[in-house]
């Protein structure tokens, strides 16, 4: 008895600490999914173009092919951990941040002689004599479904005291990106088919020697460990505005940490936001009560007999950011039936293809495609028109309010559901109306019956 009483405690510690290792394990697997994009990805290739006496030249081609997710300013910053000894002779499109010990080298000094490079991207109005073509962007990629004519940044590098042919070259190793902040994971580099290029007249094909692909995918929380923004909701059919919950993005802690927040009334304020802390990716919020840099607002704002219609309003709170080729994305029952948007750009994201129900939105360019920071000009706004769906269309229950909203890729945090506008109740109103009505007719006849 005491046998089998030691062998099922061994049993079931054993049970919980596999189920405890296969639930992290599945955490680690699933935390960079986004179910709104499931096959989104940057995706590196190193192509090797040609080989040289002691190495080769290679274009690395990044490719940003997430539907809405860009790589703002001030851009990315690619890292990797060389296999042997290799140095960088030489770079175009881009360059090192720092060139690292290269004194064992008389004759030619290497562009840079680190073991762990750190590249970035050279800035717009470089001379053409460094430039290859999709470079000099200063870092920024556009979104593949939002602009998919720039939605790639490439740079040729001369790489030494490599290998030499196929069998000798190793790929580099521990890839790192951030863009411009952490969030993304990086895979091992692993061997595709060779690479093949189109000259500019279209008549000639060359191919690599070798390429490498290294893919990339995002993760929200490990790119912050706070939501960056909220959404507030409200409608005509109700009086009440539900705002973001309190401290969605922190809370005001002037007391502890002097300058979480800056009141917008503030007469410091001009001082504070060109304080030393001006280029800092750190938001300088407005004082709110739910701190976060961006807040979208979504209105049910009329009501037609065949259509309902909607105002979306995206302010911005963060003064140490202007939001170029900003995008939401909105999940809604009702996409499916869009008749009209103004002044936003809109294309419908079906990644289950049997279901349309997501939408991008972005702003038109030159008129409202750049969010300013905060302040009276830093707000965009736009109306949607939804035709009815008999079957499903309801202003009941909060229906008529968006499941998620993203955010340039992050998820925004919602009001929770019990606390959205509700609709009155339209039997009480009812109950109400012929008690008045029957007061009214009793009130005449006994006008009637005794004057």
């Amino acid at each position: 008895m005491d046998y089998c009483f030691r062998s099922l405690t061994r049993f079931s510690i054993s049970t919980v600490l596999l189920a405890i290792l296969l639930s992290s394990f599945s955490f680690t697997c699933t935390e960079a999914y986004d179910a709104l994009d499931p096959n989104g990805n940057i995706t590196l290739k190193w192509d090797i173009i040609s080989w040289t006496p002691d190495g080769y030249v290679a274009v690395v081609t990044m490719y940003n092919f997430q539907q809405y997710r860009h790589i703002s300013p001030p851009g990315w910053t690619l890292g990797w951990t060389w296999a042997k000894k290799e140095v960088i002779w030489s770079m175009m499109g881009s360059q090192t941040t720092e060139q690292g010990d290269c004194s064992k080298y008389k004759a030619a000094q290497p562009h840079c002689c680190k073991k762990t490079p750190t590249v970035v991207d050279l800035l717009p109005g470089t001379p053409y004599n460094q430039q290859i073509a999709n470079c000099c962007k200063g870092g920024v990629i556009n979104s593949w479904a939002q602009d998919p004519n720039n939605y790639a940044s490439s740079f040729q590098v001369s790489v030494g005291a490599a290998g030499t042919t196929n069998k000798t070259v190793k790929p580099p190793k521990n890839f790192t990106l951030l863009a411009p902040g952490p969030g993304y994971t990086c895979g091992p580099a692993v061997v595709g088919k060779p690479t093949k290029f189109i000259t500019p007249d279209g008549r000639r094909v060359t191919q690599a020697m070798m390429s490498w692909n290294v893919t990339c995918t995002y993760s929200q929380f490990l790119a912050q460990k706070t939501p960056t923004c909220c959404v507030s909701l409200s409608s005509f059919y109700n009086d009440t505005i539900v705002p973001c919950p309190t401290c969605t993005c922190g809370c005001q802690n002037n007391i502890t940490h002097p300058g979480s927040c800056v009141n917008a009334n503030s007469p410091y304020l001009a001082s504070v936001v060109n304080g030393p802390g001006k280029n800092s990716l750190t938001p300088l919020v407005q004082c709110t009560k739910h701190m976060c840099p961006i807040r979208v607002h979504w209105h049910v704002k009329l009501n037609y007999k065949e259509y309902w219609r909607v105002k979306v309003t995206v302010t911005n709170f963060n003064y140490r950011m202007n939001y170029s080729q900003w995008n939401l994305v909105v999940q809604h029952p009702n996409f499916d039936n869009l008749t009209q948007i103004f002044s936003f750009n809109y294309k419908p994201l079906t990644p289950y293809s049997s279901i349309n129900d997501t939408a991008m939105l972005w702003g038109v360019k030159f008129f409202n495609d750049f969010l300013n920071q905060a302040g009276p000009l830093g707000n965009v706004q736009s109306e949607l028109l939804f035709r009815k769906d008999k079957a499903t269309f309801t202003f009941d229950k909060g229906w008529a309010f968006p499941r998620r909203i993203y955010f340039n890729g992050d998820n925004c945090v919602m009001p929770p559901p019990d606390a959205y506008p509700y609709l009155p109740n339209a039997s009480s109103r009812l109950s109400f109306s012929l008690f008045t009505l029957l007061s009214m007719c009793f009130s005449v006849l006994f006008v009637f019956v005794f004057v």
